[in-house]
């Protein structure tokens, strides 16, 4: 399990921005793509378990480190025992929050092992404070914190925008998409996915849940354009989790 034991020890600022970058990535996938696979493995009949992002941009599930300390920061424990006490959205919303907590430990664990300054401390926090947190991620909060960033008067105007696509998951005719306004374009030009928690890129396809209405990459979700035409509906991994787990309890 590599969540920080072992010989990996980022020791520059640039190093603990990148192992902060992969273990959210991992976070952002358990608590979006992967919710089905991450709901079922916390079974609150099981013991304690922590969710770790590993630095391999993937992640785990499983108990604590057994040393008392333990040698780095670990995440909340039991976040399994609340799975079935509260609101699918609710619970992952609160996993979410300690995972924040839990990545940003991390990052200052290893600023003072090493030792950074004043300023390099100052760095490594501008750096990871421009990333939305996971929790505006996994709440759809991203969005709201994009648009007001855009709203600004340094707002650059000619930043890449997406390929409008209907909330049918239908890519709109060339001559639709050239008429659509400016309050349009602007509520979707600077969302981020809602799978990877990135900016869109040019040329990417770009697809909308017709349930929690965010917005996610083609790749995170694994929907090409092709298959997009032939969904009516499109729903996200969470919301098509959230259903058949509603379907499922007694």
């Amino acid at each position: 399990m590599d969540v920080g034991s072992g010989p990996y020890n980022p020791r520059t600022v640039d190093e603990v921005y990148r192992d902060f970058k992969a273990r959210r990535t991992g976070l952002i996938k358990a608590l979006t793509t992967d919710v089905e696979e991450f709901y079922n493995q916390c079974d609150p009949e099981k013991e304690n378990l922590c969710l770790y992002g590993l630095t391999s941009e993937r992640w785990e599930v499983t108990l604590p480190a057994e040393e008392v300390p333990p040698e780095m920061p670990e995440p909340a424990l039991g976040i399994n025992f609340a799975r079935d006490g509260m609101q699918d959205k609710d619970w992952l919303s609160l996993v979410a929050v300690h995972s924040d907590a839990w990545l940003l430990s991390i990052a200052f664990y290893f600023g003072a092992r090493f030792g950074f300054d004043k300023n390099d401390r100052r760095r490594l926090f501008n750096m990871i404070n421009d990333l939305p947190t996971i929790y505006e991620v996994v709440s759809g909060g991203a969005k709201a914190r994009i648009k007001e960033k855009s709203s600004t008067p340094n707002h650059s105007s000619n930043k890449s925008k997406p390929n409008k696509i209907a909330k049918t998951a239908k890519v709109q005719p060339k001559e639709e998409e050239e008429g659509l306004d400016d309050d349009d374009e602007d509520e979707h030009g600077d969302a981020l996915c809602g799978a990877c928690g990135e900016n869109y890129g040019l040329d990417e396809f770009w697809i909308c849940c017709d349930i929690c209405e965010k917005w996610f990459h083609g790749k995170c979700v694994k929907i090409t354009p092709a298959r997009a035409e032939h969904i009516k509906q499109y729903k996200c991994p969470s919301c098509s989790s959230s259903s058949s787990n509603k379907r499922a309890r007694p």
